[in-house]
């Protein structure tokens, strides 16, 4: 008969070795709590705090500065039989949907071109696109404001060459969101450009030479090749394109048109009531805050997709 001879850990090992393991799970548990914690308390105090106080502010009626006096929705009552607000609203979503496909499509058409390839001065390009990003908004309103003055303007100036009648396109009802669009658009091109370019130079070269062996042409591998597997980086950024649009507009707005010609957008037509009807201004805030969450969503369900890897 034979005897398996089983080996024990002396007396007092086994114990050692749960206390580090203990020591260790304690250190990891520390470590999570402070990182997490800090972040945490200030996403509370910025964020989650200053959502709920705005959704009661805008149940109440207040100047700001003396007491609130509780109104239920009558903020809200007055805002949507208020056709200024309606106005505004239309040309927040105008912006939305015309800055997003537009800057989109620019930016991806210049990001393929200075990604891949051996395209002279890629590097010169890439600057040269990205420096509206980094310009004031002051400074960019003031260009396009000047471009299309109808007195100074460069487009006064040709169609002065052309002997065609011209009055100010910012005065203009018609066509003042069109170019307040312009200027966003020319603004956000480079920003976009160089996350596309981030993700296109991530897809391996090796796709490309296979595509080229079988004869494709190159349009037709931006759309089975470039586009496929950046597209969580596209789907990503239309969410900053939401928010961006909402916030980015009001600046654009009070620099080019101080909202002449019916060019508020909400946050402009918001700021009109900062002074002595606060929970109203609020109550603006709550509508802008839910649109921005509601577009947001729909967009990430309509281009959800099963994720490409490679």
């Amino acid at each position: 008969m034979k005897i398996k001879s089983v080996s024990r850990a002396p007396a007092g090992e086994g114990d050692g070795i749960k206390r580090i393991q203990k020591g260790g799970d304690w250190k990891r548990t520390g470590f999570i709590v402070a990182t997490v914690v800090p972040s945490l308390v200030l996403f509370i105090l910025f964020v989650i705090f200053p959502v709920f106080h705005m959704l009661y502010t805008s149940l109440t009626q207040w100047d700001g500065i003396g007491d609130q006096v509780f109104v239920w929705f009558d903020n809200y009552r007055v805002l949507f039989t208020n056709s200024e607000f309606w106005i505004s609203a239309r040309n927040t979503v105008f912006l939305i949907a015309v800055v997003t496909v537009v800057t989109i499509v620019f930016a991806l058409f210049f990001a393929a071109a200075l990604s891949k390839g051996k395209t002279k001065g890629k590097t010169f390009f890439r600057i040269v696109f990205y420096i509206p990003n980094i310009l004031s908004i002051v400074v960019i309103s003031a260009i396009f404001s000047a471009i299309l003055s109808p007195s100074y303007g460069v487009v006064a100036a040709i169609a002065k060459l052309f002997n065609v009648g011209y009055t100010g396109w910012l005065g203009d009802q018609r066509t003042v969101m069109w170019c307040i669009a312009a200027a966003m658009v020319w603004q956000a091109i480079g920003y976009y450009m160089v996350m596309y370019i981030a993700g296109m130079d991530g897809v391996p070269d090796e796709l490309y030479e296979a595509a080229d062996l079988e004869g494709c042409s190159k349009f037709r591998q931006f759309f089975v090749i470039t586009l496929p597997l950046t597209w969580e980086v596209i789907r990503t950024t239309l969410t900053f394109f939401i928010i961006s649009t909402i916030n980015m507009s009001f600046l654009f707005v009070d620099a080019m048109t101080q909202g002449e010609a019916n060019s508020h957008v909400l946050l402009s037509y918001m700021y009109q009531f900062f002074g002595d009807q606060y929970g109203y201004a609020m109550a603006i805030g709550t509508v802008v805050f839910a649109l921005a969450y509601a577009i947001s969503l729909v967009v990430q369900r309509l281009t959800r997709r099963e994720v490409i890897q490679y």
